[in-house]
């Protein structure tokens, strides 16, 4: 369920992982004065170009914070998760991907994964010349794909920066029930947000499970 991070959000991940303009400029494949531009507000860049970006910042945290071993899943999760259920329109899914400005969503029957959907395989089926009245009004069982990796509760954030390398979201799980989840975007989020709001974050969840 990821969200890609806004340009005016990569200065200040850039500066709080410690890298310089040049060397994000080679991580995400782009020269360091179009990362100056889009810092200082004078370029709008693709999107394929954000998520290069993304990407980059997302790999470099293992590596700035020693992996951050102290923090589990559970604190870096987002909480309540927004999905949908196989029997939901794709209309339906679309419309909370817009809302919620994410690019993918689980798939959840009574608290358990059992599917994912995304923009891109909605995208690839457009593309391929489907009908998109028609699919819009299909459902989510019959264009959804493999569920996200999953992780327990108190899964070292190492081992979820690793799965998120080849994948673009990951479950927290508890019992088998979904109960967070984790994308590129929480990572870096969690890199600018102070230490009391993480604690405070984490205490508001927990508040919610047991109501």
């Amino acid at each position: 369920m990821e969200r890609l991070i806004r340009p005016s959000e990569i200065k200040p991940l850039r500066v709080k992982l410690g890298l310089t303009q040049a060397q994000l400029a080679r991580l995400s494949g782009v020269t360091q004065a179009y990362i100056a531009k889009i810092e200082a507000g004078l370029a709008d860049p693709k999107i394929s170009t954000i998520e290069r970006i993304s990407n980059a910042l997302a790999r470099s945290v293992p590596a700035r914070s020693g992996g951050k071993k102290g923090l589990t899943a559970e604190q870096m999760m987002t909480s309540p998760i927004i999905h949908v259920k196989r029997g939901d329109t794709i209309r339906h899914a679309i419309k909370l991907m817009r809302t919620h400005d994410i690019s993918q969503l689980p798939v959840l029957e009574g608290g358990i994964q059992v599917g994912s959907i995304s923009e891109a395989i909605l995208m690839k089926k457009i593309t391929a010349g489907g009908n998109v009245e028609k699919l819009v009004r299909s459902t989510v069982e019959r264009m959804m794909e493999a569920p996200f990796p999953t992780v327990n509760r108190d899964t070292n954030a190492y081992i979820v920066y690793s799965i998120l390398e080849h994948s673009p979201a990951v479950l927290v799980v508890d019992r088998s029930r979904a109960v967070g989840i984790i994308t590129k975007a929480d990572v870096l989020r969690l890199m600018v947000k102070p230490k009391h709001v993480e604690r405070g974050a984490t205490r508001k969840y927990r508040d919610l499970v047991k109501g």
